[in-house]
């Protein structure tokens, strides 16, 4: 096999996306996988140890693409997963006609995979106006989890 025939199309290290960890690890403000989606813990209530001697934690959890409140209860002891959450801010270069977005980053890398949200309701157009067919400059922040990535906030650079 020569060199030429050996091309290797993607660069990452073959990481997991989730995290195994204890339950009675994971703290408010923390993520946490619920029926496989990635959510962000808003409270965690701890029971008192049962018969079976397991305390357990509540979890209450937002998703952190749709907003959805999940809730989740698992033994204080036992294993549970944690999304790799990462969040990386684009400048905007265009907005296609199917909100499909163009973006670029500090170093001039291009990503053309992302869409304007749909969720929170209405913050897509809100990007539309403020960008305002390329009259101004917006900075979108793009937060990846397990294989999703999805715009979250924004902000206008006036120049």
């Amino acid at each position: 096999m020569s060199d030429a025939d050996y091309v290797i199309e993607t660069t990452d290290a073959g990481a997991s996306s989730t995290i195994p960890c204890e339950a009675g690890q994971i703290k408010k403000g923390g993520y946490i996988m619920i029926k496989g989606k990635p959510c962000k813990v808003l409270s965690i209530s701890v029971s008192k140890t049962g018969k079976h001697g397991h305390a357990k934690c509540n979890f209450l959890a937002v998703d952190i693409f749709t907003g959805k409140k999940l809730e989740d209860m698992v033994p204080s002891t036992h294993g549970t997963t944690v999304p790799v959450v990462n969040k990386s801010d684009w400048e905007i270069i265009d907005i296609g006609e199917d909100d499909e977005l163009t973006l670029m980053d500090e170093g001039g890398n291009q990503k053309v995979d992302v869409n304007l949200p749909t969720v929170p309701e209405g913050m897509g157009e809100k990007i539309r106006e403020a960008w305002n067919g390329g009259e101004n400059s917006v900075m979108v922040t793009v937060q990846s989890a397990v294989g999703i990535e999805q715009i979250v906030a924004y902000k206008t650079d006036n120049n």
